[in-house]
Formats: structure tokens, sequence, C-alpha cells
């Protein structure tokens, strides 16, 4: 007579189990992979690190037209993404002399880069192209003048010429280290700290058309 089988006989063992569950397929893991990447590239991007491009020459000779940097995000507290609102440290104040990005108060959905030039309470002037912070001259060594012409007169005045103004608590006083030409706080006015999104870094890479080995001389700079 024949035994009957015995229950163990009739289950497979976790072995068996396991030898025939089928394999993840290469395109499930690659897709898998680049979720996983892409998530982390956000986050990075949010909250540590993020890449920028400098467009004009308003902070030469510090970053040049066709730079590309680095910004740290959490110098000045934590930016909510695609806002100006911060999580945390919306009342840090950056230091004198730090290049820093934000959010253009007039239109914030466009960055600018410029020089931390005077913090609450200073008093901040420009005479005949010379600023003037709480009465004393202000040079950090990053200053470039390219036009020797002092606008005295008309809308163009505050570029050389501008009256005396205090810096409000909660905002800096910024400008670009190309004096003659950027457009900064002489023109459209002080800039909240809540409107800071970090402090740049490094040159990572740097590019202009028929120039490039002394472009490639600039990465890995930091920036100061």
């Amino acid at each position: 007579m024949n035994r009957p089988r015995t229950a163990e006989l009739d289950m497979d063992s976790p072995k068996d189990m396991e030898q025939t569950q089928p394999p993840k397929s290469a395109v499930r893991e690659w897709t898998e992979a680049l979720i996983i990447a892409l998530i982390l590239a956000l986050i990075i991007r949010a909250f540590l690190l993020q890449a920028y491009r400098i467009p004009s020459s308003s902070m030469e000779d510090t970053l040049l037209k066709g730079d590309h940097i680095l910004a740290t995000k959490y110098n000045y507290g934590m930016t909510i993404p695609f806002t100006t609102h911060k999580l945390w440290g919306k009342d840090i104040v950056p230091k004198r002399g730090d290049v820093i990005i934000f959010s253009f108060p007039n239109n914030t959905s466009v960055d600018f880069v410029k020089r931390v030039i005077g913090l609450p309470g200073d008093t901040i002037a420009v005479r005949n192209k010379k600023v003037v912070v709480n009465g004393r001259e202000l040079s950090l060594g990053h200053e470039k003048y390219t036009d020797p012409y002092i606008v005295t007169e008309g809308p163009g005045r505050m570029r050389d010429n501008m009256p005396e103004v205090v810096v409000q608590k909660g905002h800096v006083f910024a400008m670009g280290d190309n004096r003659d030409q950027s457009y900064d706080s002489r023109f459209w006015g002080q800039l909240p700290v809540e409107n800071i999104k970090g402090k740049a870094l490094i040159i990572y890479f740097s590019y202009e058309r028929g120039n490039m080995l002394r472009r490639l001389g600039r990465i890995g700079h930091l920036i100061k």
C-alpha cells in the first residue's frame, strides 16, 4: 500500500519559493533608480545647493557673464521652493560683503545676485560714485568702475550720487561690484532679507565663446 504524502512534502521550501519568484526587469530597476535620483536631486536643489548661470556683467570682476555657480540655500534660513516664504530663519541678516542670491522684489520670479553693502540701521549714500556708510567711505576691494563720467542730474544720478537712506529693519542694501553697470538697491530700493535665497559659493563652470582657456582657469574658484 502506498503511504500517503505528508503535508511537509506538499509544501514548497523557502528556497524553492525564492527560486520561482520572477526577477525584476532591467527597465524596472533603471526606472526605480531614476525616480530615487530625481527625488534626491529635488531635495538638494530645494534645501541645500542650487546652480545658477550669470547672465550679465553687473558683478564683474567677481562673477563674469557666462559663469555657472553653485549657491548654498541654508545660510539665511530655509526658503519654501517656488516662493519667497521661509520655513525658518526669515530674520537672519547676512554679513556685509556676502554675495547673495535673492528674488528680485519687483518680480519674484527673477533671481538676482549682488553683494551686501548696507545692514539694518546703516546710513548709506553715494557721492561721486563712492559708497559712504555711516559717514565713512566703504571699500571692500571688489569695486569696479567703467565709466569715468559722473552723473549729477536726471534719473541716472542715483548711480553716482544717491542721497542718504537709512536701511530699515529686516532689510539690506545690495549692490553689484561693477558699479557703473549694475541695477541694484540704488535704483529699486532696499532688499527684504526674506527674499534672500542663498549665498554664492563656487564657480563650477565658465564659458565664453572664443576664450575657453581663460575661463577654464575660473573653475573651482570660491566666491568671496
